[in-house]
């Protein structure tokens, strides 16, 4: 079995656990990246080094703490990990210093602030090194084509990390929507709580919006089933405000952000419309995201509710609950082990792993890659749309057209122009 060394960037929510925020419990408490990558290490050393990047040194004693309780506390999971910077560094850059003590081939995650995301990934990907980067792979078009260059240079994997993909439904409803003809129309929504602000409070309407959060998820979903078939061609976008600017360090700080899509059918030119919502100013309610979609195509139509999923649970100390194991299952099996192996959040950072593993062996091309996993190949449509969409909010709701010039190449976007 080929072993993989992984270096983790960003010490947040998703990859450790670890929240500062005191406002509410996360959703995630063992975090998501560190307990999937020390599982796969407990499990057959499939993974082997591991290493952890942040910016504030001063942090790791309490993440040390923090990950040696929710990871380390199932039956033979042991979270150490190298640390970049030193205890009591603060550096923003300690990620140049992190890669270089890794080696080619090696395997790197980030999931860090939007805006520093093709930094990280283009200096990973020039180090020769495979990169599993959080949605949004980058903020702009032109940052996705640099990064697809540089990875087709130095021929390493870039994949972007958008675990709806690994959702069983998710998967399911794509294959069926393949069969329901061209595209007609999609409506889509996804939220999450207005204290998550607090955990998000030194970068949201700053470095970001919602729309690239957690819009991405939905047009990433989109992307995906309309391969080949179809493509969008204009996107105007309206916000709601008047709560997260209050809320966060940015004077303008967008609640809620929509996104409305042109699409055009390949087969017959015929267009559909998509309209994406997110918000992050939704009320604690049963679940920690509402996320739903329907779609209609020209034989049929899919709906999905994927915040309820018949699992309910009440208790005396946390209320009522709307439960997602298919996401992550946290609870322990009997033996006090970590089981949660089939989660569509484990298999999603899996996935990348198995495939760098399938790379070093020999055993896996990039192009099998790009033919089964979210690269950043495959992916562009996603930022061209949102990228769109933050330039038509900036430019007073101003249609923003996604412009396409090589024939070969129908779905491939080149160039965004406001109207």
């Amino acid at each position: 079995m080929t072993t993989v060394d992984c270096l983790m960037i960003g010490t947040g929510e998703y990859t450790t656990g670890y929240s500062p925020s005191a406002v509410t419990e996360s959703d995630k408490g063992a975090g998501v990246v560190a307990l999937v990558l020390t599982d796969l290490r407990r499990r057959g050393a499939r993974v082997g080094r591991l290493g952890l990047c942040g910016v504030n040194g001063n942090k790791f004693p309490a993440i040390r703490a923090h990950m040696k309780e929710k990871i380390g506390g199932y039956l033979g999971m042991d979270p150490t990990a190298e640390t970049f910077p030193a205890d009591g560094q603060v550096d923003a850059k300690a990620y140049l210093k992190a890669l270089d003590a890794f080696k080619p081939g090696d395997a790197v995650t980030v999931f860090t602030p939007d805006d520093t995301h093709f930094e990280i990934t283009k200096e990973a990907v020039s180090r020769g090194m495979h990169v599993l980067t959080t949605k949004p792979l980058v903020k702009t078009l032109a940052e996705h084509q640099e990064l697809s260059r540089l990875a087709r240079e130095n021929n390493v994997l870039v994949m972007c990390e958008v675990h709806k993909r690994f959702d069983p439904i998710y998967a399911d409803a794509r294959d069926r929507i393949a069969n329901l003809g061209a595209f007609s129309f999609m409506d889509a929504y996804m939220s999450q709580p207005k204290t998550q602000l607090l955990t998000f409070k030194s970068w949201a309407g700053q470095a970001s919006d919602i729309s690239y959060y957690l819009n991405s998820h939905h047009v990433d979903f989109h992307e995906w089933c309309m391969r080949g078939t179809a493509r969008p061609v204009t996107v105007t976008a309206v916000a709601a405000t008047g709560v997260a600017s209050a809320m966060v360090d940015a004077e303008s700080c967008e609640d809620t952000i929509t996104l409305m899509v042109q699409w055009e059918n390949k087969a017959d030119g015929s267009r559909g419309c998509a309209v994406y919502t997110s918000s992050w100013i939704a009320p604690n309610a049963e679940v920690h995201s509402q996320q739903r979609f329907f779609f209609m195509g020209h034989k049929g139509e899919v709906r999905v509710d994927q915040a309820h999923r018949g699992f309910e649970v009440a208790t005396d100390d946390k209320g009522y609950a709307s439960c997602n194991p298919l996401f992550m299952k946290y609870t322990p099996n009997p033996e006090g082990e970590f089981a949660g192996q089939l989660g569509y959040g484990y298999r999603s950072i899996e996935a990348f792993v198995d495939a760098v593993a399938g790379l070093k062996a020999g055993k896996m091309t990039l192009e099998q890659c790009n033919r089964q996993l979210p690269t950043v190949e495959t992916t562009k449509l996603t930022t061209a749309i949102l990228q769109a969409g933050r330039l038509s909010l900036d430019n007073n709701n101003t249609p923003v057209d996604i412009a396409y010039t090589d024939d070969l190449k129908w779905d491939e976007p080149t160039d965004l122009k406001l109207r």
